[in-house]
């Protein structure tokens, strides 16, 4: 089974959705999945990922299942330097990385930090959200792994959020979320796939094939939105910062 998991185009915050690079995009990216053979669609409550999905939807003639759990991630914290509420994935590195705790899958959620807004909470309706619909497409978690209860070469798309498609990477992958949210960049738009391995019958991983392929931008001749990253060097005054 292949997972498809989608970043929503270039948004517009204001109005939850999409800005008029976005739209671009979305045709860029609609050109680009029409031709994919998908079993089932979901998606995001969110505005600006239902917009992204409906533009290939409506190519295809197909609708998606939206699940409240694809929303953005609502874990928040405190950061440190500032005392200001943010999302998880927007704290400075001297400051997250001095606690070892956060590389590890498990001792990540136990810093007091994570505990005023429920971020382990957050975290674990998702995921368990998540394992449900893998279940009812024929793969059962069963600890770091997934047993087959009915193997297939099924495609499905999600169409979602950068935060919360780090959790879902995290949970397969048996990495923490505060590496992948701090140390990857999934572009407007971009495209990442998932697989399960067989190797033995009846038991099944995933293995990520491709993170944040922005491909259809760049066949298109659309530059990629910077959403997503900070500054290159602190010197460049125009790129974000805070």
């Amino acid at each position: 089974m292949r997972l498809m998991i989608v970043r929503h185009c270039d948004p517009d915050y204001s109005i939850d959705s999409l800005t008029e690079k976005g739209w671009k995009e979305a045709e860029l990216l609609a050109d680009r999945l029409e031709k994919i053979e998908v079993k089932d669609y979901y998606v995001s409550p969110f505005g600006r990922a239902r917009d992204t999905a409906n533009v290939t939807l409506k190519r295809v003639g197909r609708t998606a299942t939206e699940c409240e759990w694809l929303r953005e991630f609502q874990g928040h914290v405190i950061r440190p330097d500032v005392g200001e509420k943010i999302i998880c994935w927007d704290w400075l590195p001297q400051d997250w990385t001095a606690q070892e705790a956060f590389y590890d899958k498990e001792n990540w959620k136990k810093p007091e930090i994570m505990q005023p807004f429920g971020v382990p909470g957050e975290y674990d309706w998702v995921v368990e959200n998540f394992d449900k619909l893998l279940a009812e497409h024929g793969y059962s978690r069963n600890g770091n792994y997934y047993n087959v209860t009915q193997g297939n070469n099924d495609t499905l798309m999600f169409f979602c959020h950068f935060g919360v498609e780090c959790v879902l990477l995290s949970h397969l992958l048996g990495i923490s979320p505060m590496v992948l949210w701090h140390g990857t960049c999934a572009a407007p738009s971009s495209v990442t796939s998932v697989v399960t391995e067989e190797r033995r019958k009846g038991i099944a991983s995933f293995r990520m094939s491709n993170f944040g392929d922005i491909s259809h931008l760049y066949a298109g001749g659309e530059e990629p939105a910077f959403a997503a990253r900070f500054c290159e060097r602190y010197e460049n005054s125009e790129e974000r910062h805070d």
